[in-house]
C-alpha cells in the first residue's frame, strides 16, 4: 500500500536527500520538528519504517 500523505513525496524532502547541507535541505530538517503533516505521516508508518527514518534523519521527536 502506497502512502498518500504529501510528506511521502515532499519536494523539500527530496532536496534534503540530494544535499542535506543546502538551505532548503536544512529548512526541511528543521521544519519536521513541528510540522503536523510530518507527524501524521510519521506516526502512520509501521514501526520498522519509523526506525529507518529515525536513523536516516537523526529524528527523535516521536
Amino acid at each position: 500500500m502506497e502512502n498518500t500523505k504529501p510528506c511521502a513525496n515532499c519536494k523539500l524532502r527530496a532536496n534534503f536527500e540530494k544535499n542535506p547541507k543546502s538551505l532548503l535541505g536544512r529548512f526541511w530538517r528543521w521544519h519536521i520538528n513541528f510540522c503536523p503533516g510530518w507527524k501524521g505521516y510519521f506516526t502512520s508508518l509501521p514501526e520498522a519504517d519509523k526506525q529507518a527514518l529515525r536513523d536516516k534523519y537523526n529524528f527523535t521527536k516521536y
